[in-house]
């Protein structure tokens, strides 16, 4: 269906059969796609928690977490989408993203489904009262088996480093790591977050030289839509029942992770 705008307004009914003719200059015309279609069964089954108040998606690689601006499949919308439908409600579902995964990464995404659940958890991430596991495939096995990592990053341009203590804006960043397993395709690792900065995890183990798979931004050898990290475990206590929640979202099967 073509839409056409007059004046910054969209035509109405009544403008159809008026002739417009103008000038319109090599590379000016765009083309707007429909509203994004989401399959509510498909995301049924990637739900890893629900109740009234909190609602926890195991996130694709490759999709972002919210809307970008642009009309492009976001996880957001789609769980929001699955609220209203699975709930029955009539109106728009209220939906909010406690926290972001970048595009790459794969796993566990927590939603807040009221007003309060999301003010609360804002303070408890903000507190460090929240605990994140993730997995991670690296192309080469560290030199220690376990460890921690402290550094200082910054970003620009969509990129983050490692700089010093005194750069201006840096920013402490704090992981632990645990090897898993290694093989002839490198290693497989635990990663508990402790902080959460700018892809952290991503430019910090790119900078001990264990760059995750398919994560060319910071090291890899070859490209991949979903990368090598995968946000296994979410520990959060309830906004209201005052109790610890755990949330596991299973490793992916294929891609990097094969």
């Amino acid at each position: 269906m073509l839409r056409v705008f007059m004046n910054r307004g969209r035509c109405c009914c009544e403008a159809m059969g008026v002739v417009i003719r103008c000038r319109v200059e090599r590379g000016r015309v765009g083309w707007r796609p429909e509203a994004v279609m989401y399959d509510v069964k498909a995301l049924g089954a990637r739900v890893v928690y629900s109740d009234n108040h909190l609602l926890a998606v195991d996130k694709p690689g490759g999709m972002l977490t919210q809307a970008s601006g642009r009309d492009e499949m976001n996880v957001e919308d789609w769980a929001r989408e699955w609220v209203r439908v699975e709930k029955k409600k009539t109106g728009a579902a209220f939906l909010h993203a406690v926290h972001r995964l970048d595009r790459p990464v794969s796993g566990v995404v927590l939603f807040a489904r009221t007003s309060k659940a999301l003010s609360r958890l804002n303070e408890s991430m903000r507190q460090l009262r929240s605990g994140k596991l993730y997995v991670a495939r690296v192309e080469r096995a560290p030199e220690k088996l376990s460890g921690e990592l402290v550094d200082f990053l910054v970003h620009d341009n969509h990129v983050g480093r490692i700089v010093d203590e005194s750069c201006r804006d840096a920013k402490r960043a704090v992981l632990r790591y645990r090897q898993v397993s290694v093989g002839a395709a490198g290693a497989l690792l635990e990663v508990e977050l402790i902080t959460g900065r700018y892809h952290q995890i991503r430019v910090q183990l790119s900078g001990m030289g264990c760059p995750i798979v398919g994560d060319v931004r910071y090291g890899a050898k070859r490209e991949s839509k979903a990368i090598g990290l995968h946000h296994r475990r979410l520990t959060v206590e309830h906004p209201v029942l005052k109790e610890l929640v755990q949330m596991e979202a299973p490793l992916p099967v294929g891609g990097c992770w094969s």
